[in-house]
């Protein structure tokens, strides 16, 4: 037995358990073909040696960092063009990582904390990629620096301190169209809703297209919000006559959630009653009642959708982050493991926002066809920038148009995607008429989507519009009063009524957002400017003496350079955060 240092690369097949259920002895005999005639030879060309066989890959030893990583790239590259033409359920892809650390050595074997450490990292990387500790990534020429995307920190089950950790793409512009890997292609992850045909009870016969119309706007309304999988309408029309049990219709359709209920028409009048039920359990989760006048049917619908999204959606958001937060770790979904990152991302301490970070990563490597962790992890970029003080902003703003592109390439139609992609390009890019395309496409795509407005609303502020900056930043806020983000939508706002001069709206929205999270930073800013501009002197002082105890090391001459606004507006803000006694 010795020690001596070494470069670990650890390869690892996505979705080997799955692949070998559908066809083992094939899946078996491509990946011994594989090895043979292309992970061997590579792993001996670049200088390693195979020390361990794993069943579905193998651990592979280094001499030096910089070779191991450059060659685990150039592996990857040479499996992807021998993999090229097998069907896509079938094909075998590859999570690589490489970390550099001192192992024991014993019959031919290798052991150690380095090792488990490497193993760790494999399950982080997307299929096609490598990830490597910030040990290896430190020996990389500069060229390859340049190219890697900074992963933050990760949190690596049963290790107590985070590793630092970057991803190298082997063909930035690979990745599966469709989901493959330990997720089936068929598998829905995301809480799922069907909305049962409502009853009707009126006073004039033949008017059932009243109920139908009010179910087809709710169907529309609750199909643009991505954290919902919706179950056509065409689907549930079987159940349009009789009595229906709502919890054997939600399981027969094998939803989770049913939507329930019933319209009465009388002279003129209209009462609609809804339940939102989960049929695993029986329990009602939400019940509401809407009225309104027989010629007010397209109105009626409208408010119903807003609540529908006011109400619904933070309900079962939050009973999806429950159910996430009970399940044993190896039957997280990209989902779940999204949930428990979004319920940390706003916490704004180090350590919650790291943790965020590599929930995010595991959730893009579980599912890499799923939208919304590419789409977070990106908004995480700008967090860091805006929030948390980046160490680095170039380079936040490079991954965090990456990740926000990769997630509008995985689905288009996505409006948070969308959105975020387009807050990219307002606050750290620069770039508004991009940023104005794609945020009128998330608009479009999702206009009960809360976030798409806000962040229009932000870019309509950035680029010297407040009065569209106004108007849309409140649409954002109708959206989300019980959302449990809702400080940034009345942060937004607040921005904007500063910008458009109406200090003491600005006043009352930054109050309201402070009071909903005091640790967002952003929102500390826009209280603190708008009190001196309203001419409330010590309370400016307050609100900056509290943006100082959260940022302690916040300094104007360092964010200004970062702040998005236009001239005059910029001069305008930064007076009055002077004003305020904000340190120079």
């Amino acid at each position: 037995m010795k020690r001596r240092p070494a470069a670990i690369l650890v390869a690892d097949v996505v979705g080997y358990t799955r692949l070998s259920e559908m066809a083992e002895e094939d899946t078996h005999r491509r990946l011994m073909a594989l090895r043979a005639g292309v992970m061997d030879p590579a792993v001996a060309s670049a200088g390693g040696q195979v020390v361990k066989n794993t069943g579905d890959g193998f651990i592979a030893t280094f001499a030096a960092a910089a070779p191991a990583a450059q060659g685990a790239v150039a592996l990857q590259r040479a499996l992807m063009e021998a993999t090229a033409g097998q069907p896509e359920a079938l094909r075998l892809a590859f999570r690589m990582s490489v970390h550099f650390a001192d192992v024991i050595e014993d019959h031919g074997d290798i052991f150690g904390d380095g090792v488990n450490v490497a193993a760790r990292l494999q399950a982080y990387a997307e299929a096609g990629d490598v990830v490597v500790s910030e040990a290896v990534f430190a020996t990389l020429d500069p060229d390859d620096r340049a190219r890697a995307t900074d992963l933050g920190e990760l949190h690596l089950r049963n290790h107590t301190r985070p590793v630092r950790v970057f991803a190298l793409r082997a063909d930035p512009a690979a990745g599966p169209a469709r989901r493959i890997g330990e997720s089936l292609a068929a598998l829905e992850a995301r809480a799922s809703i069907a909305v049962l045909p409502f009853r009707l009870t009126s006073d004039r016969p033949g008017h059932s297209y009243v109920a139908d119309g009010l179910v087809d706007w709710m169907v529309r309304s609750l199909s643009g919000f991505k954290d919902l999988f919706v179950i056509s309408r065409g689907s549930t029309l079987a159940y349009r006559r009789g009595r229906t049990d709502p919890i054997s219709f939600g399981r027969k359709l094998g939803v989770r959630y049913v939507m329930d209920g019933s319209v009465w028409q009388h002279a003129g009048r209209l009462r609609v009653g809804s339940e939102l039920i989960d049929s695993e359990t029986g329990a009602v989760v939400s019940a509401d009642h809407y009225e309104g006048a027989l010629d007010e049917m397209f109105e009626l619908q409208d408010r119903i959708a807003l609540k529908l999204i006011r109400t619904i959606a933070p309900h079962v958001r939050e009973r999806e982050l429950r159910r996430a937060l009970r399940k044993h770790p190896e039957s997280l979904t990209g989902y779940d493991l999204l949930l428990q990152a979004v319920d940390l991302l706003y916490k704004m301490d180090a350590e919650s926002f790291a943790r965020a970070r590599t929930l995010l990563q595991q959730a893009m490597a579980l599912d890499p066809a799923y939208a919304p962790p590419f789409a977070y992890a990106a908004w995480w970029h700008v967090l860091r920038v805006g929030e948390l003080g980046s160490p680095d902003p170039a380079a936040d703003a490079r991954a965090a148009e990456d990740r926000a592109r990769t997630a509008v390439e995985r689905d288009g139609s996505d409006p948070l995607a969308l959105a975020i992609y387009g807050h990219v390009q307002a606050y750290l890019l620069r770039d508004p008429d991009t940023a104005r395309r794609f945020l009128d496409r998330a608009i479009a795509a999702g206009p009960s989507v809360a976030m798409a407005w806000s962040m229009s609303s932000a870019a309509h502020g950035f680029a010297g519009n407040p009065r569209l900056a106004v108007q849309h930043g409140e649409a954002g806020q109708r959206l989300a009063p019980a959302d449990p983000y809702t400080f940034w939508h009345e942060g937004i706002l607040a921005q904007a009524h500063y910008l458009d001069g109406s200090y003491d709206q600005a006043v009352v929205w930054a109050r309201s957002a402070v009071a909903h999270n005091p640790s967002i930073r952003f929102n500390l800013r826009t209280l603190a400017a708008s009190l001196a501009a309203a001419g409330y002197p010590h309370e400016a002082a307050a609100a900056a003496a509290h943006l100082l105890r959260v940022q302690p090391n916040f300094r104007l001459s360092v964010y200004a350079p970062r702040c998005p606004f236009t001239a005059p507006f910029l001069e305008r803000w930064l007076g009055h955060l002077r004003a305020a006694g904000l340190p120079e």
